[in-house]
């Protein structure tokens, strides 16, 4: 303690000795917290009477390093601390405002009218050239929303207002906006901020400093549905939060990466995961790709994690690829509403989706402007 002391007023402490067998006259307290070697004669005097045997210095030199990482995983604990305390208070529904209306001359899909969830249709949708067409001109158009969306998200902004200028953008290019009346969904657009996953419906919440949010855009366009989404930055993000997105895009490339022709689906879950795990992110395995085109939804059904799934791609096919990480817990909680989809721990979550056409080489990402 007397030594410790000693080090701690004085700057250097003169020294007969040598480093890596060069004299040196000196060495400052930063040698022995980094472990730099130094040899002693067998007896060093110090101040006074006092002297330090080389036994002595060396368990002296280790206790300084295990204080100094001691104090290191006290700060990094002090950090997680003060990071969790910046998170912004857990999601509470807001008002939920009346669904807006759609012009009587913009077709409707067929799920609409029913008002119940439809069944996940298991024809695989494989398009002739002027479906794909189609589905070129439904995507180019749900890109085109999901970026102007993206312009509009900024700190008290409310996701109702969001909503709305979805609705008016799809319906002014002669559109329906897919999710309006799917299964009773209210809103035309999905708006998914911090610890939701997916299926955040519009309300009167505003955003804060610090959220990020997924807007998730599919249109209605000419019989073919384009699906497509993003996770936007709201003012400052806190880099914990930019990693998590940034990761959750490159996973979404990753996946879109190994698709092509005669490809196994399970591949997408594998590349997805493997880069995932580089990063300490959960992959939530709850929501999936699945097919796309003339029908909302239907087979394939794309898993985003390690699997053992079967079946190949198959040329002239369109589906979404659509991963979900988080930073903690991948379980998920879904609220009174039947829609709305949240982490089991409150820990943020990010996600990211393309509609692709497979081709024989490779894979065409449909929602791009």
């Amino acid at each position: 303690m007397v030594l410790t002391a000693s080090l701690t007023h004085t700057s250097f402490i003169k020294l007969s000795s040598s480093f890596h067998g060069e004299p040196s006259p000196s060495f400052s307290t930063s040698s022995v917290l980094t472990g730099s070697p130094v040899t002693l004669p067998r007896s060093t005097t110090l101040h006074g009477n006092q002297s330090l045997s080389r036994k002595q210095f060396v368990v002296f030199a280790r206790k300084l390093a295990g204080l100094e990482e001691a104090m290191k995983i006290r700060r990094e604990r002090e950090r997680q601390a003060l990071t969790k305390s910046k998170r912004s208070p857990p999601l509470r529904r807001g008002r939920v405002s009346p669904h807006l209306p759609v012009p009587d001359h913009i077709p409707r899909p067929p799920y609409v009218a029913a008002e119940i969830l439809p069944e996940i249709s298991s024809e695989y949708q494989v398009h002739d050239s002027e479906g794909i067409a189609n589905m070129r001109a439904s995507c180019e158009l749900a890109a085109r929303v999901l970026n102007y969306a993206g312009t509009l998200v900024r700190p008290s902004v409310t996701t109702n207002e969001i909503d709305k200028a979805v609705h008016q953008m799809i319906i002014d290019a002669g559109a329906y906006p897919s999710p309006l009346g799917y299964g009773g969904f209210p809103k035309s657009v999905c708006t998914s901020v911090n610890e939701c996953l997916c299926h955040g419906i519009p309300d009167s919440r505003q955003l804060q400093n610090g959220d990020i949010i997924n807007i998730d855009v599919t249109v209605y366009l000419n019989g073919y549905h384009g699906d497509t989404s993003k996770t936007f930055f709201c003012g400052e993000v806190s880099d914990e939060m930019k990693n998590l997105v940034v990761v959750t895009q490159e996973c979404l490339e990753k996946g879109i990466a190994v698709c092509k022709d005669g490809a196994p689906f399970r591949k997408i879950g594998k590349r997805i995961s493997e880069h995932a795990a580089k990063y300490g992110y959960g992959v939530v395995e709850r929501f999936v790709g699945h097919g796309v085109g003339k029908v909302f939804h239907s087979e394939p059904i794309i898993l985003h994690h390690r699997n053992d799934g079967p079946g190949c791609m198959v040329e002239g096919q369109t589906f979404t690829i659509e991963p979900i990480l988080t930073l903690g817990s991948i379980d998920a909680v879904t609220w009174p509403d039947n829609w709305t989809t949240v982490t089991a721990d409150g820990s943020p979550a990010a996600q990211f989706e393309h509609t692709i056409l497979i081709t024989r080489t490779g894979a065409e990402i449909l929602t791009t402007c």
